[in-house]
């Protein structure tokens, strides 16, 4: 079993940053790899950037060059640096995590952009 805690969501304008974090209950280490996922109102569930445990990356179309993610082995954390955020990016964003061909789901924070 893998917890996720997610954290870091809020309102920001159009243009600003967000952090967001998600604290696994075990070391990311052993973790095959972890993303973050949005799911905006009336839309699916839609991937935005995933890490591998060997610190391979890759996201979305939309997000490229405004996001990252990264990992923090020493905190069992994963972030995803939000910057030039844009309205459209409103939604509420899940931490992803899989190990051992197990899907492990966060409760989800919500991330609001105002124009």
């Amino acid at each position: 079993q893998v917890q996720l805690v997610e954290s870091g969501g809020g309102l920001v304008q159009a243009g600003g940053s967000l952090r967001l974090s998600c604290a696994a209950s075990i070391s990311i280490f052993s973790i095959n790899g972890m993303g973050w996922y949005r799911q905006a109102p009336g839309k699916q569930r839609e991937l935005v950037a995933r890490i591998t445990s060997g610190g391979s990356t890759n996201y979305a179309d939309s997000v490229k060059g405004r996001f990252t993610i990264s990992g923090d082995i020493a905190k069992n954390t994963v972030y995803l640096q939000m910057n030039s955020l844009e309205p459209e990016d409103t939604a509420v964003y899940y931490c992803n995590a899989l190990r051992d061909w197990t899907a492990y789901w966060g409760q989800g924070t919500q991330v609001t952009v105002s124009s």
